[in-house]
């Protein structure tokens, strides 16, 4: 890989990982509830996850995917009922810190990392850097690289988010802010599935 390329993929990897998605809205709203500090777990756990996807289908797993579309399907169908979960359980926070629910916390790094499985923007972004920036003269390295150019920026830009909620916080400590900003952040993130379904 030239490397004009790699910095193509660079540019690829920033753009598709600061734009809003699911990863990006939940970190909004952690950063929002449960600060910065708290919230570092999940932006790793989405670096780790998304890294391991980019690696899986890079050497295979997207071929397996095309030639059963009913595999796909399901990870469709589970990753969207996810999603939903996760909408609900932001839109009903009321509390900075906690939720209606006593045992409210940020999600830990395993689960980000696992969402990323079945996160509908992470399986486009995964297939699309794969097709576009890999080389099947070199593919081992060609695979490597683009994964290594998403980890050298996926934390700092998913940090934004993360570091925009926390700016939040003193403006949503009000409850009647915070409710309203819930239910549309699990409203923005259920949204998130519109283009899965179309």
């Amino acid at each position: 890989m030239s490397f004009d390329i790699f910095i193509a993929v660079v540019i690829f990897a920033f753009v598709s990982s600061v734009t809003p998605g699911p990863n990006n809205f939940m970190l909004l709203a952690s950063g929002v509830n449960f600060g910065f500090r708290r919230t570092v777990p999940h932006m790793f756990g989405i670096a780790a996850g998304f890294c391991s996807l980019l690696l899986a289908v890079g050497f295979g797993l997207g071929a397996v995917l095309n030639a059963y579309p009913e595999l796909h399907l399901a990870l469709k169908i589970a990753g969207g009922a996810y999603l939903l979960y996760l909408a609900w359980r932001i839109a009903t926070s009321r509390k900075l810190g906690q939720s209606t629910n006593a045992h409210a916390r940020p999600m830990r790094f395993v689960e980000a990392a696992a969402f990323q499985w079945v996160n509908p923007k992470a399986w486009v972004l995964a297939v699309t850097a794969m097709t576009l920036y890999t080389s099947p003269e070199a593919p081992f390295l060609s695979v490597m690289l683009v994964a290594a150019a998403f980890v050298i920026v996926n934390f700092p830009s998913v940090s934004v988010w993360a570091g925009f909620g926390m700016a939040l916080r003193g403006f949503l400590s009000d409850p009647v802010r915070l409710k309203w900003f819930n239910i549309a952040m699990g409203l923005t993130l259920a949204a998130t599935l519109w283009p899965m379904l179309r």
